[in-house]
């Protein structure tokens, strides 16, 4: 399985791109314009992605995707296989108030995911299992099938 095909959506968003222009600019020239605003603005803005890594281990013939999902819970994820892609979504809806110098401070990020993987060809989903601890989904499923895996033919 190639790994290195699996993104379906570009690594980084047009917002990125001006944040990363902005900071070389400003890094060669010294200046500071309005960066900081920019980055929060669309730190606030921008929808939820959440960090997936993934390894190979042909030893074991398993592949592990990890996934960063900080505050959320198991009940708050899914994960369904279709047509040989694993998609995991959920939803965020943290919310995290507090009083400050006499101010309320309410900060809300509400927001959908979704990240796809495609599977070797013949993994059943029974084959597949998930563990979800302190907000880091880990998702292990085989490489190949014993069925496709390549027999080696002795020459006689």
């Amino acid at each position: 399985m190639a790994l290195s095909t699996f993104f379906t959506e570009p690594f980084y968003s047009l917002a990125d791109f001006d944040r990363l222009f902005d900071e070389a600019f400003n890094a060669r020239t010294g200046g500071s314009s309005a960066v900081a605003p920019r980055q929060q603005e669309n730190a606030a803005s921008r929808p939820m992605r959440p960090r997936m890594d993934l390894h190979e281990d042909q030893e074991k013939n398993l592949v592990t995707a990890t996934f960063e999902l900080p505050g959320l819970t198991k009940e708050n994820v899914q994960i369904d296989v279709k047509d040989n892609v694993l998609t995991v979504s959920g939803e965020s809806t943290l919310s995290n108030e507090r009083d400050e110098k006499g101010y309320s401070v309410r900060e809300r990020r509400y927001g959908k995911f979704s990240r796809s993987i495609p599977l070797p060809q013949g993994i059943k989903p029974e084959e597949i299992k998930a563990s979800m601890v302190n907000g880091v989904l880990t998702v292990t499923f085989p490489r190949t099938t014993p069925e496709l895996a390549p027999k080696r033919i002795t020459i006689q």
